[in-house]
């Protein structure tokens, strides 16, 4: 949602929809007990305009956190609890900016359709809640508008003009106000309101998130890497959380917990904050989330007595005991700003001095000093050099005017100057008769169009139907009950036609829906699926199966996009397993034939068939249908004339090819084949023939696919490795490339024109020799697949950075060096450990004890270990005694970045902006060899070249802000070149040769040349900020992962291009590691992922030396319990080892050769 010239740019009212889902999920009405998701009801601007985008999906789940209940009553004057809660919420979008939320929740009667639609009891009720969403943050005249709104809908006299015609009136016409410069009069029927945004020398508003209460769903939130305020209930499971930086409050027990020790504030300070605040919340903070406007049915006790409610004032007041409260704390700081130093200030200067000041020693000042040292202080010294902004610092202006014994409301600008009034008019209102009065006795719904009129009415029809309707599949009936009555041929004949044509309909918006809509929750899908479900006949099952045909002899493609790909196979799933409890085989073996029509292309256009994700219906594995089927297709034979043997085999070939499809198993598929030929009289000359075709048809589908996974089977030893191991069971995943003459083969058998099918048969028998004379050797070429997962404990927190031993690491160049391949992880517990993964079962080797805060990065050669940690200090250890060496301070900042280089020189990046290079054996630091103007985050160093790379935190430049990656040649002490161009953080960085790769948060990865210190391609093609850059050094291209979940390849071949995206993941990627042959992907949603890139195809159907290109999806473990921090990467041993948040570490073994 972009910005906007006005200042209401939503109205949105969230309730109870037509289509009622329990939070469960469960469809229907099951009770006034039960919680039901929340959903858009109505909105102006409409969804069709084109204004800005629309409110955010989650925000009925916001407005609404417990769901919706339904009441036997609604507003009562004497029960408080009926009365409405008006409150705000502060949502962050995925580009940072802030959507502002005023909502009023109340009871309002359901609609009488939805009522008889669900047999909802008669003069019910439900949660509604009516939103005014805006980009500015100006809350207090949201919150009177909103309520004006409301009073007016339920306000006796009723308004002049439709409700609905107010709304879009102030929505389309009240302008943004310029701060400090003017102020905007509108009027909500007789009401008077006015818009006014403060100047910016005023005291500001915070920008973090708020929810009132978070929904049981959205739990996870808790994770957020962004500052929040949220409420939880405590009935809310958060087992699954890792509560990492979480400052938790409760209520309920009246106790604070953290994961970090909280330092106490000075006592002085203390006392003052408590005392401000105390005397400002009470008792104004009594009844904060009641209407301040008594609607004349609620009693005197909305508000309590000897209360004022709370109002813009009090939130003035509020931010202003804050401002005093730091203007106290850093009493005299600007007498310790110091340019000259890494932070731009004299910490402990300023802390000697207060000490001195109140008499209290420097030891028991830990929370100002944790609070000099965090990113927003050193943010706000940074501004406080550039020249506009030290004009309005409202700190200093504060503390000037407490030293000369001022009022504190001084600092801020006088009210001399009346700003500009801007009167908004509603000329129609003028016009309007005093008769005309519009009352409402519920919240009233939006005009509709006739779209959304009709889908309406087709949902509640729908409902209606299913709430009355007796289901009659055996496993859902009701101690046995009778089933219906069936209906007469010719009712079930007019009743199918209209069916077919509904569905047709339906199916055919479904296909047109646009590449943002998602399939799988329209109206179009949801209504097809309970066409499926709720029919006893199974005329819906039946009659969309026939619609798909239908269309495909109408000349559709049958070409799906991922998400309608998705949709088919789950309506075809649910169909056939309808058609199963009925004995419907009809209708089983046309969606068997339509299923092998349609297929989605993944990016390497590799088409997917919809057939082999049916696998998992068990009706496959019944030769009774195999053999209605066979009999099915003799009788509709186009070519009865034919031999007969010839026309049994043509039939058989054609259900080899299905089984095939739907990945059976190859005895199973055999064994069926063979007793259908063996009742026909089918010669053994003929089976043999088919015994090849179906093991060359099983080989081709397993190297273009992988073997199937709907099915326990064992693994065959087929002519064609498979590309996938057995434990991949995402159905959603990319199928593996297939090689040319596979791919044709794969085309030919899948295809419906029969006389491709007669074609790749008579090739079968071409190689018929091939395939029984070599199977010996075959099988004895295919490697049997062993794979190996270990998990590591020993630390007590998060896994903060993970290294591996290397082989050029520790010179091992003949493979006798023991520590090579050891892994080395860091944790919030302040320990370093060592594993050794050649130990099974106690891996850990030695634990180095010595820092006193987090630790970020770790580094290693052949005798020591170097770690840098949040405590500003570096150590090296010995790794073979694992003593402290040496502990080398200077850094002013937290250490982001080690490095070991040759020569016992260690090569280190902090926070302070600062990279040093230090000599171990005398514990000195060299030089400062690189010098950035904020926090360096990322660092690379070449050590055959001498050319140092680092990045970091934007710095502010110049009214914009700028980020900049320096490169210096640290053997000549020259800064060679200043990379400019993101405009947010860099947040990693890759260099190889002449090349620099860097990935920012302004969504972009750029390439440089550091030959000419210029940016060679910008890569922008994520959603998000980019967290981690790899380059690939097999293919000499470049992998770029983003918080947007999504993975992109890269090639430059004639210019940089993506040629590939991968959705393995729903969370942001946080590593990736890659090799020659090996990737290694990390991300948030507690998953990795591994890939391969392998040299040849096995097997004697790949051409001689073929390669594959591109990475192939090897294997995607189970989810661990925490998310996944670092990867680090063995790829001699082809080990990979992943750290997560719960401490543990996850080490896999794929010792097979692929």
């Amino acid at each position: 949602m972009g910005s906007s010239s006005r200042i209401f740019e939503y109205f949105v009212v969230c309730g109870l929809g037509p289509e009622i889902r329990s939070l469960d999920g469960a469809k229907g009405f099951l009770g006034p007990e039960e919680m039901y998701m929340p959903a858009f009801l109505d909105q102006y601007p409409p969804s069709n305009h084109g204004l800005y985008p629309p409110p955010p999906p989650q925000l009925p789940t916001c407005v609404l956190p417990a769901g919706v209940r339904i009441y036997s009553s609604g507003l009562n004057a004497n029960d408080v609890s009926t009365y409405p809660r008006s409150y705000p919420i502060v949502l962050t979008e995925g580009d940072g900016s802030k959507i502002y939320v005023s909502c009023i929740a109340f009871r309002d009667p359901i609609c009488e359709d939805i009522t008889e639609a669900y047999q909802i009891p008669a003069n019910s009720f439900a949660d509604k809640c009516i939103c005014l969403v805006s980009h500015a943050p100006s809350f207090q005249v949201l919150r009177d508008a909103l309520e004006e709104i409301f009073v007016l809908c339920f306000s006796p006299a009723g308004c002049s003009k439709p409700l609905w015609d107010i709304i879009s009136h102030m929505v389309s016409n009240v302008p943004l106000p310029t701060p400090g410069k003017n102020r905007v009069l509108f009027a909500i029927e007789n009401c008077l309101l006015s818009a006014e945004a403060p100047p910016k020398e005023w005291l500001p508003h915070a920008d973090h998130v708020y929810i009132p209460i978070i929904f049981s769903s959205g739990v996870d939130y808790i994770d957020a890497p962004t500052p929040y305020m949220m409420g939880l209930h405590s009935g809310v499971d958060t087992s699954t959380v890792t509560m990492d930086g979480v400052v938790v409050v409760d209520l309920e027990y009246n106790r604070i917990t953290t994961s970090e020790e909280i330092p106490p504030i000075p006592e002085t300070e203390h006392s003052f904050l408590r005392g401000e605040i105390l005397k400002l919340l009470q008792p104004n903070v009594m009844g904060i989330d009641y209407m301040k406007i008594n609607l004349g049915s609620m009693g005197d006790n909305s508000l309590r007595i000897g209360t004022k409610s709370w109002g813009q004032e009090h939130d003035f007041q509020l931010r202003l005991v804050f401002l005093r409260f730091f203007s106290q704390i850093l009493s005299g700081y600007r007498n310790f700003i110091d340019n000259a130093l890494p932070t731009g200030f004299n910490s402990q200067a300023f802390l000697k001095k207060r000490s001195r000041a109140t008499n209290q020693p420097v030891e028991s000042m830990s929370m100002i000093m944790q609070f000099l040292e965090t990113q927003g202080f050193l943010d706000y010294l940074e501004r406080c050099n550039n020249a506009e902004e030290s004009g309005n610092n409202l700190l200093d202006k504060l503390q000037d005017a407490t030293g000369r014994g001022q009022n504190p409301l001084t600092i801020f600008p006088s009210q001399s100057a009346d700003p500009e009034i801007i009167t908004i008019a509603d000329p129609e209102a003028e016009g309007s008769e005093a008769g005309g009065r519009h009352c409402y006795k519920r919240f009233p719904a939006n005009v509709r169009t006739e779209d959304q009129e009709e889908k309406r009415k087709s949902i509640l029809a729908l409902a209606s139907g299913a709430s009355k309707q007796v289901p009659s599949s055996p496993s859902i009936r009701i101690n046995g009950g009778p089933k219906p009555e069936s209906l007469s041929p010719r009712e079930r004949a007019a009743e199918r036609e209209r069916m077919v044509l509904d569905i047709k309909g339906l199916w055919l918006r479904l296909l047109r829906l646009g590449a943002t809509e998602d399939p799988l929750s329209s109206f179009e899908y949801g209504t097809i699926l309970a066409l499926i479900e709720s029919d006893a006949e199974g005329i819906g099952g039946s009659g969309f199966v026939e619609c798909i045909r239908e269309h495909i002899h109408q000349g559709w493609q049958c070409r799906l996009t991922d998400e309608q790909f998705i949709a088919v196979k789950e309506l075809l799933k649910t169909a056939i397993t309808r058609a199963s409890s009925r004995g419907d085989m009809a209708t089983i073996r046309d969606a068997l034939e339509v299923s092998a029509e349609m297929y989605r292309k993944d990016p390497n256009n590799v088409q997917d068939y919809v057939q082999r994700h049916l696998l998992s219906l068990s009706v496959w594995e019944e030769l009774r249908f195999w053999d209605g089927y066979f009999e099915y297709l003799m009788e509709n034979c186009s070519n009865k004339s034919a031999n007969y043997v010839t026309l049994v085999t043509a039939q058989l070939i054609v259900m080899a090819t299905h089984m095939a499809g739907l990945g059976l198993h190859d005895i199973d598929s055999w064994n069926m084949i063979e007793k259908i030929a063996e009742r026909n009289n089918l010669g053994y000359k003929q089976l043999i023939k088919l015994r090849a075709l179906l093991t060359h048809l099983q080989q081709l589908r397993i190297g273009y696919w992988g073997i199937a996974t709907g099915k326990s089977q064992p693994l065959q030893s087929y002519a064609m490795a498979s590309p996938r191991a057995l434990d991949v069971t995402d159905e959603s995943q990319q199928p593996a490339e297939a090689s040319g003459l596979g791919r044709s083969w794969v085309h030919s058998m899948f295809s419906r024109d029969r006389s491709l099918r007669s074609t790749s048969f008579n090739r079968a028998n071409d190689v018929n020799a091939v395939a029984t004379t070599g199977k010996t050797d075959i099988a004895a070429a295919q490697k049997k697949t062993q794979t190996n997962m270990r998990t590591l404990r020993g630390h007590t927190g998060a896994i903060t950075a993970l290294h591996c031993v290397t082989r050029k690491e520790v010179w091992d160049l003949v493979g006798d060096r023991e520590d090579a391949g050891f892994f080395i992880s860091g944790s919030t517990d302040c320990t370093v450990k060592i594993w050794d993964p050649s130990l099974r079962g106690s891996e850990l080797r030695a634990t180095l004890k010595g820092h006193t805060r987090t630790i970020r990065a770790i580094s290693s050669d052949r005798s020591k270990v170097v770690s840098g940690a949040d405590d500003q200090s570096v150590i090296v250890w010995d790794k073979q005694t694992s003593k402290l060496l040496e502990e080398l301070k200077g850094h002013d900042a937290a250490v982001s970045s080690v490095r070991m280089l040759s020569g016992e020189r260690v090569l280190t990046a902090s926070h302070d902006g600062t990279v040093k290079m230090w000599d171990v054996r005398t514990d000195t630091c060299v030089a400062t060899v690189g010098r950035c103007q904020s926090a360096v985050l990322c660092m690379e160093y070449d050590d055959s070249t001498g050319i140092l790379a680092a990045a970091g935190r934007d710095v502010y430049v110049l009214l914009n802000f700028d980020t900049v990656a320096h490169v210096w040649d640290i053997r000549s002490s020259k800064q060679m070149f200043k990379l400019q161009g993101h405009t947010k953080w860099i947040r990693s960085m890759r260099m190889t040769g002449e090349t620099i790769i860097t990935g920012s948060d302004d969504w972009t990865a750029r390439v440089w040349s550091l030959n000419r210190g210029t940016c060679d391609a910008v890569l922008a093609c994520h959603a998000g900020p980019i967290l981690c850059v790899e380059y690939s050094p097999s293919d000499k291209g470049i992998i770029t992962g983003s918080s947007d979940g999504l993975i992109r390849f890269w090639e430059n071949e004639g210019g940089i291009k993506c040629v590939k995206n991968l959705t393995l993941h729903s969370a942001s990627i946080l590593s990736i590691s890659a090799g020659d042959h090996w990737l290694g992907i990390g991300a948030a949603d507690n998953s990795m992922s591994l890939f391969h890139r392998p040299q040849e195809r096995f097997g004697g159907f790949s051409n001689a030396g073929s390669k594959v290109a591109g990475w192939q999806l090897y294997r995607t473990p189970q989810k661990t319990a925490a998310v996944v921090r670092c990867i680090a990467s063995d790829l001699d041993r082809k080990r990979i080892c992943s750290g997560g948040r719960n401490g543990l570490l996850r080490l896999w073994d794929a010792t097979t050769s692929i």
